[in-house]
C-alpha cells in the first residue's frame, strides 16, 4: 500500500546576510511538521532552499570584490551548516540559481507571455531596494518610506514587463474568505482591504537596471524580476518544466506553505495569480506566522539585535532552542525573545518538567526495584485519570499539528508531562516503598509513570529529535514502541521493563550566572568583530571599482560645489539629514543619509560636492534634488568637503 504524499515548504531565503534566530523558527516548524507526518505514515516532501537573484545581492558582492554566484554560495554555505546544527531534514534543496530552475522560470515567463498575462510597459514609481519591491504612493507609510522595512524608497523609472493582476481579484478575495486556504484566517481582511478591495495593480515582473537575474528568454536586457522567479520554486523543485526531477504529479498542490508575515501578500495573492493563470492548482494552506521580535523589534541584522543561533545550540542543545521558539509562538502573532526568556522556559518546561520526571521516574525504578520492574502489579487511585490523558494526547496533539497550531501541540503534551509529575506527589512512591505489601502498587506506578514518558516522548520526537531518544534508552523503550501507533495506546512498555541510568537530558541553568556569561559572549564577539572589521579596512576595506564607462558618459554626471546654509533631521527617519545648499543657481534641497555619522551643526557652512543632475526623489516623503558626495570607510560614510574659496556652483571635472 503506497504512502499518501505530503508536501510542505518553507520560503526560499535571501542570503543577504549571515542567518540568526529569527531565520530559524519558519524552517524548524515546518521540519517539525515534516518529521510528524513521517511519523503518522505519510510520503512526505519537504522543500527549503534560497532565493539567490537581485540588485541588493549584486551590489553586495560588487561591496566585496566577488561575483555574485560566489557570494550567495558562501552565505547558502552557512545557512545550511545552520540547518545541520538545528536537526532539519529536508527532502530537497533549492537554489534559484540551478540550472534547471532557471530553464523552468524562462517557460512559465514566457507560457505567461503567450498565455495574454505578461505585456511589456513602463515603470515609474517608488522602489525600495533593501525588499526589492516596487510600491504605489497610497501604499507607502506615513512617512513616505516602504510599508514593510520603513526604509527610504527612490523614484525608479524603466522599461519593464507587468503581470495583469485584475482578472483574477474575485478568485483570490473568494480563495482568502470563504476557504481556509489562509492561516490564520484573521489575515484575511488587512488582505482583502490593502490590496483587493483598492484594486489590483498590475505587478511589475521584469528589470533592466541590474542583471543578476534570469534573462527573459525572449528579451534578453530583461531579467526575471524576484516574485515570479522566487515564487515559482514550489513547482519547479518538483519537476514543473523541467527534467530534474519527476514528482509534480506526485506532490502538488502543497498541503502547507509556511511564511512569515512580512511575505504573506506575496503568496496569498502573486502566487494564487500565477497558479490561477498557468491553470494549475493552488495550494491547499498558506501558514501565516509572525516574528521572533527583540525588545519589541523584528529580528534583524540592520537593528544591530541578531542572536547568533550557532552560539545558543552550542550552549543548551539544538533540542532546547526549537522547543523554546515553537512554544513561544503562536500562529499569526510575533513572540519575544530574550535570552532570560529563553533560559526560563529551558528550566520550567525542560529541566523541572520533562528532565525531572525522566530523572525522578527512573531513579524510582532502579531504587525500588534494582532496574527491572516486576510483572506484579496493582492498579489504584489517580492511574485512571492520568491513563486517559496519556491516551488523548496524541489526537489532540495530531489535530493541533494538522492546524500549524505548534505551540497548542506542545502545551497539550506539557500538560501530560505535568499531570505525571502531579502523578508522582499523590500517588507518593516513596511512602509505597517503605511496606513491602506495597510493592505492586509501587510497580504500578511506576510503570505508569514511564508509559506516560514513553507517549509524551515519542510525540515530543517531532520536535525535539535529538533527545527523544536518550529519554527512550532510560526508560528500556525499543523502536517499536515509540511509532504514532502506539502514542494512542497504553501498556506497551513490557510489563518487566528494564530501565537504565542516564545522562541529565535537560540540566538545571543558573540564571543569573548565564545571563553574565552571554553578556561577557556578546561583548566578545563585537570587540572581535570591531577587530576584524579595522584589520579589513587597513587591508582592503574598499570597494572595488566599477565597470569601465567612457568620458561621455562620465560627462553626463553634473558634480558641483555647494554650501550647506541649514541643515535638520528628517522627523521620524533616523538616517537622513535635509540639507537647504547654496549651489549658485538659486539654491536647492536634498536630503542625505548620514544622519549616522554628522549631526547638522557638523554641516552648517561647510561646503560639499552635490550631483546636481540626478532626478530629483522623494525620501520618506521629502523631496531631495540631488545627491551629497560621499565616501564608504568601512561601516562609515564621510562626506567630501571642499576648500572653501571654491565658488558655490563650481563644476568639478
Amino acid at each position: 500500500m503506497s504512502k499518501k504524499p505530503f508536501y510542505i515548504t518553507t520560503p526560499i531565503y535571501y542570503p543577504s546576510g549571515n542567518p540568526h534566530i529569527g531565520h530559524c523558527y519558519t524552517t524548524v516548524a515546518c521540519d517539525s511538521i515534516a518529521r510528524f507526518k513521517r511519523m503518522q505514515g505519510y510520503d512526505v516532501m519537504f522543500l527549503t532552499g534560497t532565493d539567490e537573484h537581485g540588485q541588493k545581492i549584486e551590489q553586495k558582492a560588487a561591496e566585496k570584490g566577488v561575483t555574485p554566484k560566489q557570494y550567495v554560495d558562501e552565505i547558502v554555505e552557512i545557512f545550511k551548516k545552520l540547518w545541520s546544527c538545528m536537526d532539519i531534514s529536508y527532502d530537497r534543496y533549492i537554489r534559484t540559481t540551478d540550472d534547471y530552475h532557471v530553464e523552468a522560470v524562462q517557460k512559465i515567463f514566457k507560457e505567461l507571455y503567450d498565455r495574454g498575462y505578461i505585456y511589456k510597459g513602463e515603470y515609474k514609481g517608488k522602489y525600495c531596494t533593501p525588499c526589492e519591491s516596487f510600491w504605489t504612493e497610497s501604499q507607502l507609510d506615513e512617512n513616505g518610506c516602504c510599508p514593510d522595512c520603513h526604509r527610504p524608497v527612490v523614484e525608479a523609472k524603466e522599461e519593464a514587463y507587468f503581470f495583469k493582476m485584475s482578472p483574477f481579484a474575485d478568485r483570490i478575495e473568494k480563495l482568502l474568505t470563504e476557504t481556509d486556504y489562509l492561516r490564520p484566517k484573521t489575515r484575511a481582511t488587512e488582505l482583502v482591504n490593502n490590496f483587493i478591495k483598492p484594486g489590483l495593480e498590475d505587478l511589475c515582473v521584469s528589470r533592466t537596471s541590474f542583471k543578476w537575474g534570469i534573462p527573459v528568454s525572449f528579451d534578453e536586457k530583461h531579467v526575471v524580476y524576484v516574485w515570479i522567479d522566487a515564487l515559482s520554486n514550489y513547482i519547479t523543485a518538483l519537476g514543473f518544466d523541467n527534467e530534474k526531477y519527476d514528482d509534480y504529479e506526485k506532490y502538488w498542490p502543497a498541503d502547507v506553505h509556511m511564511v512569515a508575515k512580512d511575505i504573506m501578500r506575496f503568496h496569498a495573492i502573486i502566487w494564487p495569480a500565477m497558479l490561477m493563470a498557468l491553470e494549475q492548482p493552488l495550494p491547499k494552506h498558506l501558514a501565516v506566522h509572525g516574528w521572533i521580535t527583540f525588545n519589541g523589534q523584528k529580528m534583524s541584522k540592520s537593528l544591530g539585535n541578531v542572536v547568533d543561533p550557532f552560539v545558543l545550540a552550542d550552549r543548551y542543545g539544538a533540542d532546547a532552542i526549537r522547543y523554546h521558539i515553537l512554544r513561544e509562538m503562536a500562529l499569526g502573532a510575533d513572540s519575544s525573545f530574550s535570552n532570560e526568556i529563553m533560559i526560563n522556559r529551558i528550566n520550567s518546561d525542560l529541566a523541572n518538567g520533562l528532565g525531572n520526571l525522566i530523572s525522578r521516574s527512573v531513579a524510582m525504578v532502579l531504587k525500588y526495584f534494582d532496574g527491572t520492574l516486576p510483572e506484579n502489579k496493582q492498579s489504584g487511585e489517580h492511574d485512571e485519570e492520568l491513563i486517559a490523558e496519556m491516551t488523548a494526547l496524541r489526537d489532540t496533539v495530531a489535530e493541533a499539528v494538522e492546524n500549524t497550531q505548534l505551540n497548542v501541540a506542545l502545551a497539550e503534551i506539557f500538560k501530560v508531562v505535568s499531570a505525571a509529575n502531579k502523578y508522582i506527589d499523590e500517588t507518593a512512591p516513596w511512602i509505597l516503598a517503605k511496606d513491602e505489601a506495597n510493592k505492586p502498587r509501587l510497580a504500578a506506578v511506576l510503570y505508569n509513570l514511564l508509559e506516560a514518558i514513553r507517549i509524551t516522548t515519542t510525540l515530543l520526537s517531532a520536535f525535539m529529535p535529538a533527545t527523544m531518544p536518550k529519554a527512550w534508552e532510560q526508560i528500556g523503550a525499543k523502536p517499536e514502541d515509540v511509532t504514532f501507533e502506539n502514542a494512542g495506546r497504553y501498556g506497551v512498555l513490557p510489563q518487566n521493563v528494564t530501565v537504565k541510568k542516564g545522562e541529565v537530558l535537560f540540566p538545571r541553568i543558573d540564571v543569573d550566572k548565564e545571563i553574565d556569561e552571554l553578556n561577557a559572549l556578546i561583548a566578545a564577539q563585537e570587540a572581535a568583530a570591531k577587530a576584524a572589521l579595522e584589520q579589513d579596512e587597513d587591508k582592503a576595506g574598499l570597494v572595488p571599482i566599477s565597470e569601465t564607462i567612457s568620458i561621455d558618459d562620465f560627462g553626463k554626471i553634473d558634480l558641483r560645489v555647494a554650501e550647506v546654509k541649514e541643515c535638520e533631521k528628517v522627523p521620524k527617519a533616523k538616517k537622513l539629514l535635509k540639507l537647504q545648499l547654496d549651489d549658485g543657481f538659486g539654491g536647492r534641497q536634498v536630503v542625505s543619509g548620514i544622519a549616522k555619522w554628522y549631526s547638522p551643526e557638523d554641516l552648517i557652512g561647510k561646503k560639499v560636492i552635490v550631483v546636481a543632475n540626478l532626478a530629483p526623489a522623494k525620501l520618506c516623503g521629502v523631496e531631495s534634488c540631488g545627491m551629497i558626495v560621499a565616501a564608504d570607510v568601512g561601516e562609515d560614510a564621510r562626506v567630501i568637503f571642499v576648500d572653501k574659496d571654491i565658488p558655490n556652483g563650481s563644476k568639478l571635472r
